[in-house]
């Protein structure tokens, strides 16, 4: 079982940044691959972003290639999401997810959810 638990989002100025924190549970984080999924309002959830269990590999959204970074510390049991250069449409609510192996752009694979943190870009 893992227990996933997200910080940091906010209210941001476009072009501003944010970084968000994924906190889990349990010893067998390392095992997992993580993702990053957001839902904004009427919306259904979409891919962001994901990392492989040792973090040597990274998969990213086309929408938000080259402003948006994922990393994990392994050692503390966290993912992070850089989140810089931010827009408008990238307002939503962030949850963070573990899965066990699969398609890492594909959230039907990712067993574990965190409750969500809302960021809002305004312009």
């Amino acid at each position: 079982q893992v227990q996933l638990v997200e910080s940091g989002g906010g209210l941001v100025q476009a072009v501003g940044s944010l970084r968000l924190s994924c906190a889990a549970s349990g010893r067998t984080f390392s095992s997992y691959a993580m993702g990053w999924f957001r839902q904004a309002p009427g919306k259904e959830r979409e891919f962001v972003a994901a990392i492989s269990p040792s973090g040597g590999v990274r998969y990213y959204a086309d929408s938000v290639k080259g402003r948006l970074t994922i990393s994990r510390d392994n050692a503390k049991n966290t993912v992070y999401l850089q989140m810089n250069s931010l827009k408008p449409e990238d307002t939503a609510v962030y949850y963070c997810a573990a899965s066990g192996g699969g398609d890492r752009r594909d959230s039907r694979v990712y067993d574990y959810w965190g409750q969500g943190t809302q960021v809002t870009v305004s312009s």
